[in-house]
């Protein structure tokens, strides 16, 4: 069976990974997968001895083996029922985590924030990984909680018990994909939230003065990305009636509407294109732009 796969290793964000994970796998009814990869370190020589100090790489395996043991032992007491595995992994970070992400439904990667100006810092792994795992990738805040996610109650307090905030898609009209699409729809339908789809798009650019002051071209235009949106969404909305969706164009680069329309949502969902290259994956601008500064946590789903 599938699993939800998370990268742990001890930091606050990847333990904030790890509780969003867990929520993740129980309503998906998965087992969750905790991963701690590393290469092993080499151990400390005295000088002139030439003979090691102590075993590091004793020292590091116990202490990743508690970690993985706590870590386990606390979501078990937190979501009763829930099926949870936990291994380390002797070998370079990146390559562990996509091996495990192949044979997962989902990989879940900690991402610390810097403030509310400097967005998170995605480091050089997880975004190794975003642009080459082949299954969905969600990066997650350190700080963030359950009740983040959700609308808060009567009294303006944070609630796991009132409905869920959006799921926020990112589309692109021009060249949707079936697999972000559906992935947005799925989610909303489990979590019974609303769905707010984002597309941006560039006003066309006046030839001239005369061009400037006739509006009739550029009121014509604006109508065309909202029809071209419209046509995309409607056989999403009959095979998930039960989604309330809400579409939205909005002149510009896309990556700023959403990373405002992330301040009230539970989940931002953008599109990775795979690109077969020498060098490996690529991370387009506008998803490398949601991942530095999206509010919320941020799924990043590869297609062709």
């Amino acid at each position: 069976m599938s699993a939800i796969t998370v990268g742990l290793d001890g930091s606050p964000e990847s333990l904030a990974a790890a509780d969003w994970a867990a929520r993740e796998a129980l309503q998906r009814d998965v087992p969750l997968s905790l991963v701690h990869a590393g290469d092993s370190l080499r151990p400390l020589y005295a000088p002139f001895t030439g003979f090691p100090t102590f075993d590091v790489t004793e020292v590091q395996r116990a202490w990743a083996a508690d970690l993985l043991r706590e870590t386990q032992s606390r979501l078990a007491a937190s979501h009763p029922g829930l099926r949870i595995t936990g291994r380390q992994v002797e070998e370079q970070v990146v390559p562990a985590l996509l091996s495990a992400a192949a044979e997962s439904e989902l990989l879940v990667l900690g991402s610390r924030r810097l403030g509310s100006v400097a967005g998170f810092l995605v480091g050089s792994v997880a975004l190794a990984l975003v642009a080459r795992a082949e299954r969905p990738v969600v990066l997650v805040r350190a700080g963030a909680h359950a009740e983040d996610e959700h609308l808060p109650d009567a009294g303006d307090a944070g609630s796991v018990t009132t409905p869920y905030r959006d799921i926020v898609l990112g589309l692109d009209a021009e060249d949707p994909c079936d697999a972000v699409i559906e992935f947005a729809f799925e989610t909303a339908r489990r979590r019974a939230a609303g769905l707010r789809v984002v597309h941006g798009w560039n006003e066309p650019a006046a030839n001239g003065y005369d061009d400037a002051l006739d509006l009739g071209p550029a009121i014509e235009a604006a109508g065309e990305p909202r029809q071209g949106l419209d046509d995309v969404l409607r056989p999403w909305r009959d095979k998930y009636p039960g989604v309330e969706v809400r579409a939205q164009t909005a002149i510009g680069g896309a990556d700023r509407h959403l990373v405002h329309a992330s301040r009230d949502a539970a989940l931002v969902v953008v599109g990775r294109k795979r690109r077969h290259a020498p060098l490996g994956g690529h991370i387009g601008p506008v998803t490398h732009a949601v991942l530095q500064h999206a509010c919320a946590p941020v799924a990043v789903v590869p297609h062709d």
